[in-house]
């Protein structure tokens, strides 16, 4: 007796994540979802699952479980942006749910999660981005870099800030997004949006020596010692190793190098729209954060150079 209540809680305990495994395809095929926000999503579920202390069955989860849920994520002091992931998460398989398999109500409609905290991005002044793009021909290479290395390293700063790529979409660039008629490269965002990006006169500067010396007329835009595409986790070593040498006073990241590419357009006119468009931002709210940056360097002017500030 025992043992057959063992096998159908095994066989629930299956179905339960079969309906997960079903979500994440759905999303995937679907929606076109990115690698990261699949597992994210798969994480968060299998985490709601595995601690909730009385759970059966999705289709019996209630409001009260995820007040609970959210109770619990705030005693383990979870971040907010943690917390509001893991219930994006939630509420978009209960939306699955409702939509896709029947459910006949949300549980998570009326949960009330914690605000947003917004702190604004750390930016670099124009001088530092000029400095710190000017190190790959100024400082030595090691013996075993290929010779066009600073050419690539240049490139990569170049492109960084003259673009806002993230880092995942410059890793990704093909020579054949480059147009050089047009001055412009085509890049896939999240969700594989595609958006083209114009390149200003130093990134093409850099890009074309770049090219020549490394000999690049396909493939991959950016490559390796080894001749293959460079990954991501390289080009982030290669901005770390030129940040470090620029000895700054803020740690940079190739995001930190996109808030700054944001935030010295806006503060030369930009609008914010066109700035939304070049950063491939979903939503303007997203882009909004960039006005306060702007803000803040205003008044810090202002009252640098104000007598009765």
């Amino acid at each position: 007796m025992l043992s057959n209540q063992k096998s159908d809680e095994t066989d629930q305990s299956k179905a339960e994540d079969q309906l997960v495994d079903d979500f994440l395809n759905f999303l995937e095929v679907e929606r076109n979802v990115s690698p990261r926000t699949l597992r994210n999503y798969n994480h968060s579920l299998r985490e709601y699952k595995a601690r909730s202390d009385k759970f059966e069955a999705w289709f019996n989860c209630e409001a009260e479980d995820f007040r609970k849920y959210l109770y619990e994520c705030m005693k383990r002091e979870l971040s907010r942006s943690t917390i509001r992931l893991h219930f994006s998460a939630l509420r978009s398989f209960f939306r699955y749910l409702t939509r896709r398999r029947g459910l006949k109500l949300n549980p998570l409609l009326d949960i009330q999660l914690p605000k947003k905290n917004r702190s604004l991005p750390l930016v670099l002044t124009i001088k530092q981005v000029e400095h710190l793009l000017g190190l790959p021909f100024n400082v030595k290479q090691p013996k075993q870099a290929p010779k066009w290395a600073a050419s690539r390293d240049a490139a990569i700063l170049e492109v960084f800030y003259s673009t806002g790529l993230r880092l995942s979409e410059l890793a990704t660039l093909k020579f054949s997004d480059f147009d050089f008629f047009n001055e412009t490269i085509k890049v896939k965002g999240k969700g594989s949006k595609e958006r083209i990006a114009p390149v200003g006169t130093h990134a093409l500067g850099a890009l074309n020596k770049y090219f020549h010396q490394a000999k690049i007329q396909e493939g991959p835009l950016f490559i390796s010692k080894s001749r293959k595409g460079i990954s991501a986790r390289a080009v982030s070593d290669i901005v770390k190793k030129y940040t470090q040498l620029a000895d700054l006073p803020i740690g940079v990241s190739p995001h930190k190098l996109r808030h700054s590419f944001a935030t010295h357009l806006l503060d030369n006119g930009a609008d914010l729209r066109s700035v939304q468009n070049l950063l491939g931002h979903a939503s303007l709210s997203t882009t909004q954060i960039y006005t306060h940056v702007s803000v803040e360097r205003i008044k810090k002017t202002y009252k640098k150079a104000h007598p009765r500030a």
